[in-house]
């Protein structure tokens, strides 16, 4: 697997505190972390199919699943920040179907092998105030275990990821942030489309 984890830009660190346990029974009917099954296992088949389904059948298939688990709106929209009220509603269209697209194309590259690979995911599910932290670890017989953590929120009565957090300590929206940032401040929206159309191109979309 070429398993570099760009995660979009990976750099600014976000600390991740300890988990609040919680009882065993309830975890498991936890339907945060039941959205965090569902990415884990479309990631594993996609891993499975590597070089037979290729990048794009490999992004086809995860494509479905990054709809049902991500909440890519509000991604978006946190990810602009502040310039999000700046921006005309046909480009907020354009920038939340750019961030998908980046969003499959990352997976669909990241995640291209598989060598036994497992994700096991940590029963205990914190919350933090209206959102919830579930913590997961990719492993592989010869690789690194990476801990990886998933913050979700509900959104249209379900429970979506809004962050990812590698190694449970970089976070992703943040870092988008920062990038999203400067890019904004050179050329607006169109600029920022054309940003994430690029990085979606340099994913193998």
């Amino acid at each position: 697997m070429t398993f570099s984890l760009r995660f979009a830009l990976l750099g600014a660190a976000l600390s991740v505190a300890g988990p609040i346990a919680a009882p065993a029974a309830a975890q498991t009917a936890d339907p945060a972390r039941a959205q965090v099954q569902t990415l884990d296992d479309g990631l594993i088949a996609i891993m499975k199919g590597g070089s037979s389904l290729g990048a794009s059948g490999r992004a086809s298939k995860i494509g479905p699943v990054v709809d049902q688990t991500f909440d890519i709106p509000l991604i978006t929209r946190l990810s602009v920040g502040p310039d999000w009220v700046k921006v005309a509603p046909a480009d907020q269209t354009a920038l939340v179907a750019a961030m998908r697209w980046m969003t499959v194309g990352q997976y669909a590259t990241n995640f291209s092998s598989w060598s036994g690979h497992t994700i096991t995911i940590d029963p205990r599910i914190e919350t933090r105030g209206a959102d919830k932290l579930v913590r997961t670890t990719l492993s592989a017989p010869k690789d690194e275990a990476v801990p990886i953590a998933y913050r979700l929120r509900q959104s249209g009565g379900k429970w979506r990821v809004i962050d990812v957090y590698y190694r449970n300590a970089i976070s992703q929206l943040a870092t988008r942030r920062a990038d999203f940032a400067s890019v904004f401040a050179k050329g607006g929206a169109k600029a920022l489309i054309a940003h994430l159309d690029v990085l979606a191109t340099k994913s193998g979309r």
